[in-house]
């Protein structure tokens, strides 16, 4: 009978684990079993409840606390897999020698930690984290929150709330025009949708937010540069990385996103966000290694370009590490947040991205995250062949 591994699954920035029924990994954790299961691998699936935007360290501590009262028992391996955030937490719970206040010592966990897996995670930083760090950008970063909870309970935003919202990051850049009453008045709004028990709940996880933003400057470019410094890699785990990229809007993304109104509302806060981590300073990134480049120009035929994101990780950010899967994809997406009704739980899309993302997709890549989490090696790369060929000899002679 094979070993029994334990995977913990971290949120990231939107980082509730669950609020009743809401669950924010729900179709990754049930579908990640399955992939593992045919391999050989099976997994004891763990999700973490963390403070969605309290600081790295604290997040690590609510890590090392889960696996603390989930794996002390066996000494089975354990697997730490992050989506956004999620993933700088899995990265400073294994780094050797990490100090943590409290009385547990981390190392006999870290010890057993065999790979760490990072899902769009800003590993160099993201802009959208300096826009949230604004008074403004704080009000914004409750409402969308609260609008990622409803629309996983109901489905889809009201439209009067939406064709506000998408009003108010069409405008990101005349922030003098924009009152922060309107964004209270949508919040309310959307908070008396709920049962009382249900919004009881919802104000404690938003409450967390208001008072507990030490997340956000970690998460700017200069802040994750300070983290990169201090921050080792622990020998003998491997780091894998699953990198996200969304065409920039533009004529193309609208009209694959259709005529419908809501979605084309729900691009337009796509467009708002993706326009904010488009500004990555080019220096703030890393230099890729040949590796990476060919993993990246297997997926895009292209380098993608300093500004390349998924609306809110910039996709270049993203690399550390091997690269376990690139892909098409926003950054909700990978977790199985796109527009697909047929499956149940089904699939429903919160930011109209107009990349196409379906099921299969989405299968894929977690079929390649448990093969990196069972130690198998990533199949040979294919060489990009023409003028992408050509672009990535150019890329590689420039440096």
């Amino acid at each position: 009978m094979p070993e029994k591994h334990h995977v913990f699954l971290i949120p990231g920035f939107f980082g509730f684990a669950n609020i009743g029924e809401l669950l924010y990994f729900a179709h990754v954790r049930s579908y990640l079993p399955l992939a593992c299961a045919r391999l050989g691998l099976e997994l004891a699936v763990h999700t973490l409840a963390t403070s969605p935007t309290a600081s790295i360290p604290r997040r690590a501590e609510r890590l090392l606390e889960a696996l603390a009262g989930a794996a002390a028992e066996d000494g089975a391996p354990i697997h730490l897999v992050g989506h956004s955030s999620g993933g700088l937490d899995a990265r400073l719970l294994a780094s050797p020698g990490v100090s943590l206040r409290g009385e547990r010592d981390p190392e006999p966990f870290a010890r057993r930690i065999r790979s760490v897996v990072m899902v769009a995670t800003p590993n160099h930083g993201t802009p959208v984290a300096s826009f949230f760090t604004s008074l403004f950008g704080q009000k914004l970063l409750e409402l969308l929150s609260l609008g990622t909870i409803y629309v996983l309970r109901f489905g889809r935003l009201p439209s009067s709330v939406l064709f506000r919202l998408g009003a108010i990051f069409a405008r990101l850049d005349d922030l003098v025009g924009l009152r922060h009453t309107v964004v209270d008045q949508l919040y309310e709004q959307l908070l008396a949708e709920f049962t009382p028990e249900r919004r009881d709940a919802i104000e404690h996880f938003l409450g967390e937010v208001r008072t507990d933003q030490g997340l956000l400057p970690q998460l700017t470019p200069e802040g994750m540069e300070l983290f990169n410094a201090a921050t080792r890699d622990r020998a003998g785990v491997r780091y894998g990385c699953v990198v996200s990229y969304a065409r920039s809007p533009g004529l193309r993304s609208s009209v694959s996103v259709g005529l419908d109104p809501y979605g084309q509302a729900t691009h337009a806060l796509f467009y708002g966000l993706h326009r904010v981590a488009a500004g990555m300073p080019r220096g703030q990134l890393p230099e890729l290694e040949d590796r990476q480049l060919e993993a990246l120009y297997q997926t895009y035929g292209i380098t993608p370009e300093p500004g390349a994101n998924d609306g809110v990780v910039p996709t270049l950010s993203q690399v550390r590490g091997e690269i376990v899967h690139a892909t098409r994809a926003d950054h909700l997406d990978v977790l199985g947040h796109f527009g697909d009704g047929s499956r149940d739980p089904p699939h429903i899309d919160w930011l109209s991205s107009g990349t196409g993302y379906t099921r299969a997709a989405f299968e894929s890549l977690w079929n390649d995250v448990a093969s990196f989490l069972a130690g198998q090696p990533r199949p040979q790369l294919r060489g990009a062949t023409g003028r992408s060929r050509v672009q990535h000899l150019l890329h590689l002679f420039r440096r």
